[in-house]
């Protein structure tokens, strides 16, 4: 129970359609078991509060239950995006219960959702994005494995825009170093093609000739970037080694792996790429998740017309 730890237990008529919808989300919808658990927890909160309103009957659910519902959410300091969760799975019970006659309409279809706030992602500058690499490559000089694979996987993700899970992914075979572009796997083993430049093939190929032959260790198989034990290189070892790389960078935001994705995005379009070419490098399935990067773009022409404009 979510929203009152001391309310009563839910009467045998409404635990039995929970029961009923639970098994309907295991079985019919084949939901994964995360996703199950937190709708029957956000339904169970509903159930609980259609109770306290005198409502024990779940074809007497109404619209003004549900919103009364979410406005309690928001007065117990929820979030957005927390409460937008629980109005969809509101909106997909309801539909549930008029679909299998449980209901005499799908009383949930006009409920509206509050909108996340939109907040821009932090990014790099373009000379804290070569200040970055620069600082890397002065650490490689010794010629360590560790320090090239380093500089070979920041220059991969910033002239990709790959996602930390696609790079560890990378296999050797996945590379064409001949035409200067990369097979990742995305969401859902979505395949793409994806360009990188003349300074990432270089390091890469320092990385290959110099640096991974010192790492190797049997079953590593064909993975091209190798961990300190000489195995397929983990995700959070990524983070570490970028959140470690632009601290040595002057007044840069401290930014993971998917702040280098944000950075290259945004780099892009403030170079004249067009948002299409955009979407399809970075694999976004909707142009929507591609567009909030043109705010990045337009919220820093804005303050650089309101510096320098005398009459901004």
């Amino acid at each position: 129970m979510q929203d009152d730890p001391q309310g009563d237990a839910l009467p045998e008529p409404l635990a039995r359609v929970l029961g009923d919808y639970e098994t309907h989300l295991r079985s019919e919808r084949d939901l994964a078991e995360t996703t199950v658990t937190a709708y029957i927890g956000d339904i169970e909160a509903l159930l609980e509060h259609g109770h306290r309103l005198g409502i024990d009957d779940v074809g007497a659910l109404d619209l003004r239950a549900l919103r009364s519902w979410l406005a309690k959410q928001q007065t117990m300091g929820l979030a957005r995006t927390t409460i937008a969760r629980r109005a969809t799975a509101a909106r997909v019970f309801t539909a549930w219960l008029a679909g299998s006659g449980r209901a005499p309409t799908d009383v949930g279809s006009s409920l509206g959702s509050p909108k996340a706030l939109r907040t821009l992602p932090e990014v790099l500058r373009p000379d804290e994005a070569e200040r970055l690499i620069s600082v890397a490559a002065d650490l490689a000089d010794d010629g360590s494995p560790a320090g090239l694979r380093d500089v070979a996987m920041l220059e991969l993700l910033y002239a990709t825009g790959m996602r930390v899970g696609e790079l560890v992914r990378l296999d050797i075979d996945d590379l064409d170093r001949d035409r200067n572009v990369v097979r990742v796997f995305g969401k859902g083993r979505k395949e793409r093609t994806v360009p990188f430049g003349i300074p990432a093939r270089r390091s890469i190929d320092a990385w290959l000739v110099r640096g991974r032959p010192q790492l190797v260790q049997e079953g590593a198989d064909a993975a091209l970037f190798l961990g300190a034990r000489g195995g397929r290189i983990d995700q959070r070892a990524v983070r570490s080694m970028v959140h470690r790389r632009i601290a040595d960078v002057p007044g840069a935001p401290d930014l993971g792996p998917h702040g280098l994705r944000h950075t290259a995005a945004t780099h892009l379009l403030e170079g004249g790429a067009d948002l299409r070419s955009v979407q399809e490098l970075l694999g976004h399935a909707s142009l929507a998740t591609t567009q909030r990067y043109t705010h990045v773009t337009t919220d820093r022409l804005r303050r650089a017309y309101q510096q320098a404009h005398p009459r901004a």
